[in-house]
């Protein structure tokens, strides 16, 4: 006997849940860790995200986390080459050429990087107080860069400011592609429109 065709029902599409974080010094960018690590958990209250991409535990700025794994590669991803911008605060303070030699692209370990934007910017007026304070030794001049990278090497933008002679004091990520910071408070987040 022949049963009648049941016609499937299919799942209705979702939209993807998008969360912008400004991540604080000192957060892993995982849900998890050891008794004493401060995680996304003590932040974020959203089920089911996940980071795209990462951000070091010493660095801060905008972190994103999505449930949607097509999402989630398209801004991790080196394959789409989201560029990210970072303000990076160095010890001393560069030359024209060692800039030049950022633009150009620098020789690390892992071979050479891709030639980055970078400019001299005043320090944000928008910067929060960081904890710890960044040590700051009176007799060396400190720079604020603005760096945009198309490329997520592990700790890449310290590993270059390094390369040229400027360790890295404070990196802040601002943008990862269309996505900006603005006016998030650090230790905050909010869902924005996917």
């Amino acid at each position: 006997m022949l049963r009648p065709y049941a016609k499937k029902s299919r799942p209705k599409p979702t939209t993807p849940t998008l969360v912008m974080f400004n991540k604080p010094m000192n957060v892993l960018c995982q849900f998890t860790g050891e008794e004493h690590d401060i995680t996304l958990a003590q932040f974020i209250d959203v089920a089911n995200v996940y980071p795209a991409g990462r951000l070091d535990k010493d660095s801060e700025g905008l972190l994103l986390l999505t449930d949607d794994g097509s999402l989630q590669a398209r801004i991790a991803s080196p394959k789409f080459k989201m560029p990210k911008t970072y303000y990076v605060l160095v010890e001393g303070e560069p030359s024209n050429a060692a800039l030049n030699q950022l633009r150009s692209g620098v020789q690390l370990k892992d071979g050479l990087t891709k030639p980055a934007q970078v400019s001299r910017v005043a320090e944000p007026t928008w910067l929060w107080p960081r904890t710890p304070p960044v040590r700051i030794r009176k007799s060396i001049q400190d720079t604020w860069l603005e760096i945009t990278i198309s490329e997520g090497r592990n700790r890449q933008v310290r590993r270059m400011t390094a390369h040229i002679g400027h360790p890295t004091l404070r990196l802040i990520r601002t943008q990862i592609g269309p996505y900006q910071l603005t006016d998030l408070a650090c230790g905050e987040y909010r869902k924005i429109p996917v």
